[in-house]
């Protein structure tokens, strides 16, 4: 088991704010940091994924280190991929279940999950292909794209470091200059999560969890770092607490260039994102020191991100049924949080008690 680190600590973050942003119109969601700014804990959370893979890819040496490395990541994403069927059948059983407890059909509707009840045959189809998806259940088909283009990400690191962020950055500039995107199917429309614009949230993480001139720059002058950062930072929230939106018919083409946009993952949602990591990289050495459980809990989360984030989804799921059943009380809400954040506790413990079973269970080396 891994001590408790930053990675794994900003991860815990990231998973308990999806699983508040992730119920509409909770009360504590006006306090995530989502609205104090431009991103949110989407780009924190993909940016994490690529930092965990530079890890993985630097340790393998060789040829048979980079085959196993790239089967890995294979079966990596085949894991992802069953997680994402996995919750999305628990979560059409919910919704199905609360319609008919609660006597409430329209509940059939919510979360673009219509479709599946309306016309079951091709929207089937559509969840196993993932060109269906359903409401606040988007982001994991995004990781499901990344992790299957992590072999390729790979062998460009292997062949040629350089040409990575250089190719990650031309493939965003022509997504962005042309609006490209995954089509969905059956229903019309594209991804939520657009995996060719996200990608370079991706590549970000993994470029700067490396030697390179940025990060040995932002690691020699922290201080610097932060209160460039911070700027950003303040300007960020003083756009979004004031509304400032731009106006996309004076905007100049192309406009998903100056557009805060996060399916596309725009240029100010990404700007904002890197003065996020600039002010609070290395924070995580306060929280060890003046909250070490909270460092610890958080880490725990993390380490165990994706069970934890699969039953973070359902917990959402139900948290906005409770509401509907219960009402938009404060009381409910504060009732949703305590139990929500217990269960995500509960479901990294249990997941590190199965593997400390499991390795007391294997036989010691000869």
């Amino acid at each position: 088991m891994r001590q408790p680190n930053e990675v794994d600590f900003w991860r815990g973050f990231a998973l308990v704010s999806i699983f508040i942003n992730h119920i509409p119109g909770f009360f504590f969601e006006r306090f995530t940091h989502r609205n104090f700014g431009l991103s949110d804990s989407a780009e924190l959370f993909v940016f994490l994924a690529g930092w965990s893979l530079r890890r993985l890819v630097d340790a393998a040496e060789g040829p048979v280190g980079l085959g196993r490395l790239l089967l890995t990541l294979g079966a990596r994403g085949v894991k992802l991929y069953a997680a994402q069927i996995l919750i999305t059948v628990a979560a059409l059983g919910v919704v199905a279940a609360s319609a008919v407890l609660l006597e409430a059909p329209p509940l059939l509707e919510w979360n673009n999950a219509a479709p599946v009840f309306a016309d079951p045959v091709p929207a089937h189809i559509g969840l196993v292909l993932l060109t269906h998806q359903l409401g606040f259940f988007d982001i994991l088909p995004l990781y499901i794209v990344l992790m299957l283009g992590s072999p390729a990400l790979a062998i460009v690191h292997k062949a040629s470091p350089t040409l990575v962020l250089p190719l990650s950055v031309a493939i965003y500039a022509v997504v962005l200059s042309f609006g490209l995107n995954l089509p969905t199917w059956p229903a019309e429309g594209t991804w939520y999560f657009n995996p060719f614009a996200w990608q370079l949230v991706f590549v970000l993480g993994f470029w700067l969890a490396g030697r390179s001139w940025l990060g040995d720059w932002a690691r020699r002058h922290a201080m610097a770092r932060r209160a460039v950062g911070a700027v950003v930072l303040a300007v960020g929230a003083v756009v979004v607490l004031r509304e400032l939106q731009p106006d996309p018919m004076i905007l100049p083409q192309p406009r998903l260039f100056f557009l805060f946009d996060k399916t596309f993952v725009t240029p100010p949602r990404l700007l904002h994102f890197l003065a996020v990591v600039a002010t609070f990289a290395g924070a995580f050495i306060l929280a060890q020191r003046y909250a070490p459980a909270l460092a610890r809990f958080g880490s725990m989360l993390g380490r165990n991100s994706l069970n934890v984030f699969c039953v973070g989804s359902i917990l959402s799921l139900l948290g906005q049924v409770a509401r509907f059943a219960l009402g938009n009380d404060k009381m409910v809400d504060l009732a949703i949080l305590v139990v929500g954040v217990v269960v995500l506790g509960f479901t990294a413990w249990l997941s590190e008690l199965r593997e400390r079973l499991r390795s007391d269970g294997r036989p010691s080396p000869a």
